[in-house]
């Protein structure tokens, strides 16, 4: 049903660009007069007249076919509100700077939401860019938002941030070319994939599961712990045992054998619909990630942007939506409501895992600015990005 990954598109437009990408826009966070207080950059709400404005990333949403009738439809017959939907987030970077300078001057965006990955809305949170949601009227967040994606460090209750699809990152290997790969440490050690592996050029991901491998929480780690990952990052590059750093195009190498696993983005491997590609849950662990609805500061129809999200996260409107971006569903209730749609969806564990799945997942800590910059220079060292 879907035409592409939301991760396809983030890596294939922007992915070689990522660090030049940062060196651009983030020096911008960090200039003291670009942080705004969200209680005196507000606008006079106009909901009344009944419009919104969503920018969000390509593939990202259910389209008509043949008279079925879309969430986004639907949200506006039952509401009224005629929604102006554009995709236009390539990448966080990118989407960045056509409106860091608006946001960090107090002024409009023309936007009333848009979705940004955890690390990038962690960031616009921090500067005071986003206006924080009225709890009262996202009743059905509060309610029905999956533990896993609850009470992280950037914004614990929720208060600025909605999930709208989430995702894990494993392993991936094709098991006509090899034995299993059962953990991080087989992928970077084992002497039989030596040379035929590739790792993601998204920092957070891959040094995630290097601290997870050493015994670190990728979500509360210092300075030292780093250090030590990324010193099993440089060995096992330097030894020849990852073939490469990619994006999205690991997908193609499994298929065609020129690589035999890798770390792998679970929406890529579910959308390739390859008998042959295995997606594992490593033994260290998953990682998992969010893109998430953001307000920003200026947006002229908030009460119709929670109205958004609140409908969002209604489970029979999420499992429709699940349906067809086969991302991981952030609302509880939602595989209830698939098994109505399309029961062998309701079972993957890529769109709904199990409980002790996501026990195993962990998230990567929000970094102040200089932090941030420190390490992705040093991943760019090793991976040459």
């Amino acid at each position: 049903m879907r035409q592409m990954s939301r991760r396809t598109v983030l890596r294939g437009v922007g992915g070689a660009a990522f660090l030049a990408g940062s060196a651009a826009v983030l020096p911008l966070f960090g200039t003291p007069d670009r942080r705004q207080d969200p209680a005196d950059c507000r606008a006079t709400d106009r909901s009344s007249d009944r419009r919104l404005i969503v920018s969000n990333w390509p593939e990202y949403i259910d389209q008509p076919d043949d008279g079925y009738v879309t969430t986004l439809d639907q949200f506006q017959k039952e509401t009224g509100i005629q929604v102006s939907y554009t995709a236009d987030v390539n990448d966080n970077n990118e989407f960045f700077a056509k409106i860091v300078n608006q946001l960090g001057a107090c002024e409009s965006v023309n936007r009333d939401m848009f979705m940004l990955t955890d690390w990038a809305a962690a960031r616009t949170i921090e500067m005071g860019w986003i206006q924080p949601l009225d709890a009262a009227k996202v009743p059905n967040l509060h309610n029905n938002l999956i533990s896993s994606l609850q009470g992280l460090g950037w914004d614990p209750d929720r208060t600025y941030s909605a999930p709208w699809q989430a995702g894990l990152t494993g392993i991936a290997y094709n098991k006509t070319k090899v034995a299993e790969v059962g953990s991080f440490t087989d992928l970077l050690t084992r002497p039989d994939l030596k040379g035929r592996v590739t790792l993601l050029t998204e920092m957070r991901d891959t040094m995630g599961f290097l601290l997870l491998k050493n015994g670190a929480d990728p979500a509360d780690f210092s300075d030292d712990e780093w250090g030590v990952a990324m010193e099993d990052l440089r060995r096992a590059s330097d030894g020849g045992q990852i073939r490469a750093f990619t994006g999205n195009d690991y997908v193609q190498d499994l298929a065609a054998g020129n690589i035999v696993a890798c770390e792998a983005w679970s929406g890529d491997v579910l959308a390739a619909g390859d008998p042959n590609i295995e997606f594992v849950v490593p033994e260290e662990g998953l990682m998992i990630w969010a893109d998430n609805m953001l307000v920003p500061n200026q947006a002229e129809h908030q009460a119709n942007a929670e109205k958004w999200i609140d409908y969002y996260y209604r489970p029979d409107v999420a499992a429709k939506l699940a349906a067809w971006v086969n991302y991981i569903c952030p609302v509880e209730g939602a595989q209830a409501e698939m098994e109505k749609i399309d029961p062998e969806l309701a079972a993957d564990p890529l769109i709904f895992p199990d409980d002790e799945t996501l026990a195993m997942t962990h998230s990567f800590m929000a970094l102040d600015e200089f932090t941030m910059r420190e390490y992705e220079g040093d991943f760019a060292d090793v991976t040459g990005g």
